[in-house]
This record gives C-alpha cells, structure tokens and sequence, in this order.
C-alpha cells in the first residue's frame, strides 16, 4: 500500500490549490493551500488530511458559504479526485458544524455525498456525527436510496463505530443500535462494495454488542437473498474467532468440545530463533455418531514487552468430518519482522482453537538469533 506521503503529497497538495484557484472566481487566491504542502513533513494521513483541511478553511475565512461556492465550482474539474478529496471533506465538515446555521448543516452534508464519489467522505462525516447524530444519520437513510453505490456507501462505512483512520464517535459506542436500520437497508445492495461496507460495519457493532450483532445476522439468514450467507460469514468473523455459539452455528459451524478428540499440535522444535518459523502438526477427530462441521483456527500466545503473553487468533482449516473421521493438519507460522506486529524473546505457546473450544498448550521459545546459535 502507499504511504501516508505518496496519497497525499507536496505534489497533490500543490494540484489542489491549482485547481481551486482556476475554478474559483478569484476571493482568495489559496496560498494557504498551497503552502501547507511544507508542513506535511512526516505526518501521518490522517493529520495530513486535516493540516491541509485546515488550510482550505483558512483560505475561505472558516466562511461555509464561501467554501462550499468554491468547492462546487471546483467538481467541474475531473482531476479534483483522489486523496485531495479528504482534505477538502474535512474542510466542508468543519465549517457547516461551526457554522451554526441548520441550513448550512444539511447543505454540508449534500455536499460531502457530492465528493465521496471522488474519493470518499467517509472521514469527514464523522465530524457531523459528532455534532449531530440524529440529525446525520437521518440524512445518511436517504442515501441509502441513492443511484450512486459510492453515496449508498458513505451511509454505511462513515458511520461504522471502529471505523480504521477515522476519529471516534462516542455516541456510536455507547448506541450500536442506532446505525441497525441503515444496514437493513443496505444488506442487500447491488454493490459488492456496499455489502462489504455493511458487513464490516456489523462485524464493529459485534465487538460493542455481540447479541445484537448476532441478532441482527440471525434476522437476516431468515430472510436471506443469495448474497446472504457471505455477507455473514464476513460480519460474524470476529465472534466465530471467539467461539460465540450463535456466531459459529449462524456461519454453519456445529460440533462441541465433548464431539472432538484433539492431538497436538506437536512442534517441530521448542525453540524459534527471530525470523524464524514455527512449525506444527495437529490431528482432531470426530468422536461422536453425527457429522460435524468444524471452524479450526490455532493461537499464538505472544511474549509482550510487559512480560505477559496474549493471544492471538489465526485461521487454520475449515472441515467437515464424518463421525470417526480424522483431519490431520500441519502449518508453518513465520516470526519474521512485519511492521503491524513487535516480537520479543522469551517463552511463547501455541493451541488449538475448534469452533470456539481451546484446546492443550504446547510451549516454544523465540530466542535471538545469537542465542539460537
């Protein structure tokens, strides 16, 4: 994926104030805009959004009326797209909430649908969230009938409670309900890309509320069109990892811990040097007399620089399994360095997770390459 200074760089920053500048009909001539593009430096994308946001604002006086005029004449531009977008989102988003004006509200928000198809405005709308909630989400309903997939989207992705790089809305926190009736809307759209969006968003409300979450899916498997079943699967992903039972049977797992006989994992070795690989076999069985349908994922429980360990849940294999039968299993799981995760020394372990039941412990060292030698 790009960097935070490839999406929005000195260059598209400088192509932003260009383009106001040649729609506008000449009140400012945006050397705001222009020269926020020195103070990036090594901002991440987020503050990189709002500095230049901040920017556009300033360069229209924090005047919502200005701005927006502005804005408008700018989407004659087709080059006015991309990761320039959010900047001005959030500019919109600022000045129609301290405007004060209801007016200027509703409008900011018709305008944010009118950018999101050039990038989105999913960030920006968290701004009016936070402002007015019931004010925004009725807004949000009506673009849930709208022709546009990317609008139908902003409904559904901008008001998701975990939403990635954007910032909280507490309110969604404490009334993961409130954003139900537009997923019901939406469950069943056109657009894959919606229904990912609703999916996702239900997948955050389960890790606020997993019973409404699971409540919600199991209303929807009872009405279900085709695309159901995989929107689902998606949204329960984060109860199925923790063996909530309504989760696992609502995604078609079924089996309990008294139907299994479990062996292993045996590890290759009990001491991983950094960088290296664990490596591990594991056997589980169908003890019962009727068929099961097994979600079989192992944890890794990490050394944390504390001193503790935590776990960590990672897919393995999905099987059905007559009764008698064995699935034998063998995976290699990498320590080498990625960016999204720290390794320490020290004492690690790894078990088996069976729809939702953990099985034995199995301890191993991650040890520095020096030690290991």
């Amino acid at each position: 994926m790009p960097t935070a200074d490839e999406l929005i760089s000195p260059d598209s920053v400088r192509r932003l104030a260009a383009i106001l500048r040649e729609t506008s009909s000449g009140n400012t001539d945006w050397q705001r805009v222009a020269g926020s593009q020195s103070a990036l430096g090594t901002l991440g994308l987020s503050e990189r959004a709002r500095t230049v946001g901040d920017a556009v604002l300033a360069d229209c006086d924090g005047d919502y009326e200005k701005l927006a005029h502005a804005v408008r004449k700018a989407l004659i531009r087709p080059d006015l797209t991309g990761w320039m977008i959010w900047p001005v989102t959030e500019a919109v988003a600022t000045a129609a909430t301290e405007s004060g004006a209801d007016r200027h509200f509703d409008d900011g928000l018709h305008l944010l649908a009118q950018l999101t198809p050039r990038l989105t405005g999913e960030f920006a709308l968290r701004t009016f969230l936070n402002a007015d909630l019931e004010r925004t989400l009725a807004t949000a309903r009506t673009w849930t009938d709208s022709p546009d997939p990317a609008v139908r989207r902003l409904a559904s992705e901008g008001t998701r409670p975990r939403l990635p790089w954007a910032r909280q809305v507490p309110e969604l926190n404490r009334r993961p309900k409130a954003t139900v009736p537009l997923l019901d809307r939406l469950r069943t759209d056109s657009s894959q890309v919606v229904r990912r969006s609703v999916a996702n968003h239900l997948n955050d409300i389960s890790r606020l509320d997993a019973g409404l979450a699971a409540e919600v899916a199991a209303r929807w498997m009872h009405n279900p069109v085709s695309t159901t079943p995989a929107l689902v699967r998606h949204a329960m992903r984060t109860l199925v990892k923790k063996g909530e039972p309504a989760a696992l049977e609502l995604v078609g797992f079924h089996g309990s811990r008294d139907d299994l006989e479990v062996v292993g994992p045996l590890a290759e070795e009990t001491e991983i040097s950094m960088g290296g690989t664990l490596v591990f076999s594991a056997r589980v069985t169908n003890a019962s007399d009727q068929p099961v349908s097994l979600a079989i994922d192992y944890v890794i429980h990490h050394m944390k620089a504390n001193g503790k360990q935590a776990p960590k849940v990672f897919k393995l294999a999905k099987r059905g399994l007559a009764p008698g039968e064995s699935a034998e299993l063998t995976r290699s799981h990498s320590f080498r360095p990625i960016s999204t995760r720290v390794y320490y020394p020290g004492a690690h372990a790894v078990q088996l997770q069976v729809n939702g039941h953990q099985f034995d412990k199995v301890d191993f060292r991650l040890v520095e390459a020096e030690e290991a030698s």
